[in-house]
């Protein structure tokens, strides 16, 4: 949230400078992102200057051009070439002397002294679009005759000089998402270290009902979703263009002024944080406001010209005929205020922050209004907005008030009742905070002491504070203002042993990252949620089985993800958009399942007061996800470009699995494709447990994400892997002291027939002297029947004890070939 440094000196009487005014927000827990010093306009008219046009005539070698001769003041004539059709002797105009720095949008450039057609210039006059005062390019600005020459620029247009804080509102500090409740915690701290520093809230000890000659009455129907409803009439306002020093606050937040009503209700909203609604009053069919809610797919028209189809949860604020206004959320288009307006309903009202939530949520609106209602206005600060707001309005619009106050507040909300007691704030803070400084503290928050004795006090919560409920809540406050920084640690250290059962899964996650950065991927971190357009089509990964959120953010992160594939697939995209094509990525994450059958179950025995397991259906498993595409070593002098392939993949993953201490020989290999995955191979243990699997992404699902070209994926269940790795010992061993023997064998096989299969058969022939089997040479064509293919295969034989006998190499062998032979496979 930007915070106008001048504005939010309107509310509280600091002079210190804004970079010590940041520092003091990030230490009281809002944490300001940057602080920027700009001007109204853009550049501040830095170098600019009134000059007068002694001379002008025609330039000799243009049809359109004159010479000018310029003063500035500075006691030198400046010689301007300007090709301005209004340009004459006598003018008073803005000049750009050599050296100035003008800017267009976000780009800027300086006057240097040139030559035009053969004529020396130095300078520029400039027109208002040049200089940033306005759109118009039809000629230079003239200026009036009795302006003095040599006046700045920046003296004559008034350039307000601000400071942006950027301020970075954690989700529950609702309160200080505007100027006044970013002042008032700054006041809060001042109260104990700047004494004289003090909050100054807007006055409205001069708002008065002027007649009733324009009363609406209202009606609330749904006051559970519209607790309190505050409003007002307005006649005679006269609605135009807002004045400059209010389109400068804005320009300075970044909002866009409409016209001087609407702008000043945003500005009450991001003066004070509650959100106000002006209506065209006579546009009011009916004369008369209901909050109610209106028939499931009812059309209403928004602020933005869009149709959209309510649900029968959504609040609405009607007339006799149908919606004015989605409650709390987004304005109709019918009853907008514009030019053509004179009188105004004004609303202040506090609806109930779910249902704004949902509202918005289901219409995909996030609005400044729905920003705050749905995270906790203040119920009890209505009439006070209201009047704010009136006032305001009747500042920069005119107008009288035509009505009494409307106050509907059937069920008034109390202020939150906490008991804290001095030893547990001492204890969690760690530091003796005397009685004195706690009272100060907590009378600059606005919390009233409603009693107190040795040990405790019993605090009323003001109602404009939604975080705070429990007395660690109001601790973590006092801790905010009296300053983290001032409470040292103690000289004495008290400590815990804990223990971690090996394997240490943060410390193997290191290494593994630590050997996959030093083979060139880079970490990605992608967020846990994700589409539920991923799952809608898919087998291997179901939308039944997706952890659905209640209140998502937006349908792109809808549920939480199954698998890291597409998270990765995004990230790609990314990259490739941006001409970065060769790349490794490596991601460590949680994946998350629901199993609707165990919820079935657990429904079904919702009577069973023993069963409360209700998380039984949710799973969640932390997986080791790797990504490859584009060249493996990109063209240069010495060598050709190198496609990546699934066997790099393949190596990486086998690196991985060797350095966690675990064979690949120990595992069980099986083929497999669906959805995702084209080609593939799933890693099992002996138990049939998935640990692992890796293959090339289905070129369909690549299409989605707008991929043209081949990616290759892996997975690793980490947890699952690190559980088998717990039990193997990494020991170092000697070079063997006995040769190794190499024996090939050509092999004639169905086409279908995977190498995956001749391995595990040649290990399960020979488990103790076999050590290596490794597949050389793949041959389909001439000379070979039709279906089948030749494999040649290397097999590697050691005896660690003693030296093999040929008769022992043959018989081990013949028993793998006999077996090979027994799955349909020849010698050739």
């Amino acid at each position: 949230m930007n915070i106008s440094y001048n504005w939010l000196k309107q509310y509280i009487n600091i002079d210190i400078p804004a970079e010590e005014t940041a520092k003091i927000l990030t230490s009281i827990g809002l944490e300001v992102g940057s602080v920027e010093h700009i001007q109204n306009i853009k550049g501040g008219l830095e170098g600019l200057v009134v000059g007068e046009v002694l001379t002008c005539i025609e330039h000799p070698n243009s049809d359109h051009l004159h010479l000018t001769t310029v003063n500035i003041g500075t006691g030198e004539e400046l010689k301007i070439v300007c090709g301005a059709p209004n340009v004459a002797a006598g003018q008073k105009v803005i000049v750009a002397p050599i050296g100035t720095v003008l800017y267009s949008g976000e780009e800027n450039f300086t006057i240097k002294r040139s030559k035009i057609r053969g004529e020396e210039s130095f300078g520029m006059l400039c027109a208002e679009d040049e200089i940033g005062i306005g759109n118009s390019h039809a000629g230079i600005i003239v200026l009036p005759p009795d302006v003095p020459v040599g006046t700045l620029a920046k003296e004559y247009y008034k350039v307000e000089n601000d400071t942006v804080i950027e301020v970075d509102i954690t989700p529950n500090r609702i309160d200080a998402a505007s100027h006044f409740g970013v002042a008032r915690d700054l006041a809060a701290y001042c109260a104990l270290y700047r004494p004289e520093v003090k909050l100054k809230p807007y006055p409205v000890d001069n708002f008065k009902v002027d007649n009733n000659d324009f009363s609406i009455p209202v009606s609330v129907e749904n006051a559970t979703a519209c607790p309190r409803y505050s409003a007002l009439t307005l006649s005679g306002v006269t609605v135009k263009e807002s004045p400059e020093w209010l389109k400068n606050y804005f320009k300075t937040v970044g909002l866009r002024s409409i016209n001087n009503v609407v702008d000043a209700t945003n500005f009450v909203l991001h003066a004070m944080g509650q959100p106000i609604h002006a209506f065209d009053a006579d546009k009011i069919a009916g004369k008369q406001v209901i909050v109610k809610n209106l028939p499931e797919g009812t059309p209403f028209v928004t602020l933005d010209g869009v149709e959209r189809k309510l649900s029968a949860d959504d609040l609405m604020i009607c007339d006799t005929e149908g919606g004015m206004c989605i409650g709390g959320v987004f304005g109709g288009l019918h009853s907008a205020v514009t030019e053509a307006t004179t009188n105004i309903f004004l609303e202040s009202a506090y609806f109930n922050p779910v249902s704004i939530r949902k509202t918005a949520r289901r219409h995909g609106l996030n609005t400044d209004a729905s920003f705050r209602y749905e995270r906790g206005c203040d119920p009890n600060n209505t009439l006070y907005i209201l009047k704010f707001a009136t006032l305001f309005i009747q500042h920069v619009a005119g107008g009288k008030v035509s009505s009494n106050i409307v106050d509907i507040y059937p069920a008034p909300i109390a202020r939150k009742e906490v008991v804290v007691s001095y030893q547990k704030i001492n204890s969690l803070i760690g530091k003796d905070i005397d009685k004195a400084t706690i009272k100060t503290i907590l009378t600059a928050l606005e919390v009233d002491i409603q009693s107190e004795n040795d040990t405790e006090l019993k605090l009323s919560i003001p109602s404009y504070r939604v975080d705070v409920e429990r007395d660690v809540d109001v601790i973590e406050d006092l801790l905010r203002i009296f300053g983290y920084n001032n409470v040292q640690p103690d000289t004495s250290v008290k400590s815990s042993i804990s223990y971690f059962s090996k394997p240490d899964s943060h410390k193997l996650q290191n290494l593994v990252a630590e050997q996959l950065t030093a083979c060139g991927f880079n970490e990605i971190l992608n967020n846990s949620l994700s589409k539920a357009s991923y799952y809608e089509k898919g087998e291997s990964y179901r939308a039944e089985n997706c952890v659905r959120l209640l209140n998502p953010l937006s349908n792109d992160l809808s549920v939480m993800r199954q698998t890291l594939l597409f998270g990765g697939l995004e990230s790609i995209a990314y990259n490739r958009n941006r001409k970065n094509a060769d790349l490794k990525f490596y991601e460590f994450g949680n994946c998350y399942r629901f199993d609707p059958a165990r919820h079935a179950e657990l429904i079904s025995a919702h009577n069973d007061a023993s069963n409360k397991n209700y998380l039984a259906p949710y799973g969640e498993d932390f997986f080791l996800g790797l990504w490859i595409t584009g060249n493996k070593a990109a063209q240069s002098w010495v060598r050709a470009d190198e496609k990546t392939t699934v066997f790099e993949l393949k190596a990486y993953l086998e690196n991985i699995l060797k350095r966690l201490g675990l064979g690949v020989k120990s595992f069980v290999v099986e083929n497999f494709s669906n959805e995702n995955i084209e080609q593939g191979v799933k890693l099992f243990n002996r138990k049939g447990k998935e640990l692992a699997n890796y293959g090339i992404v289905n070129r369909k699902l690549l299409k989605e994400f707008d991929i043209n070209a081949e990616v290759f994926y892996a997975e690793l269940n980490w947890n699952a892997v690190l559980k088998i790795a717990a039990k193997q010992r990494v020991a170092a061993t000697d070079i063997p002291k006995f040769p190794e023997v190499s024996r090939d064998l050509a092999l004639l096989l169905d086409k279908s027939v995977e190498f995956a299969s001749i391995e595990k058969i040649a290990f399960e022939s020979e488990r103790k002297l076999l050590k290596s089997v490794s597949l050389f040479d793949v041959y389909e064509g001439k000379n070979i029947e039709a279906g089948k293919k030749s494999y040649a295969v290397n097999f590697v034989l050691r005896d660690d004890e003693k030296t093999l006998t040929d008769k022992q190499i043959d018989a081990i062998m013949n028993k793998i070939q006999h077996k090979l032979e027994e799955t349909g496979a020849k010698l050739r």
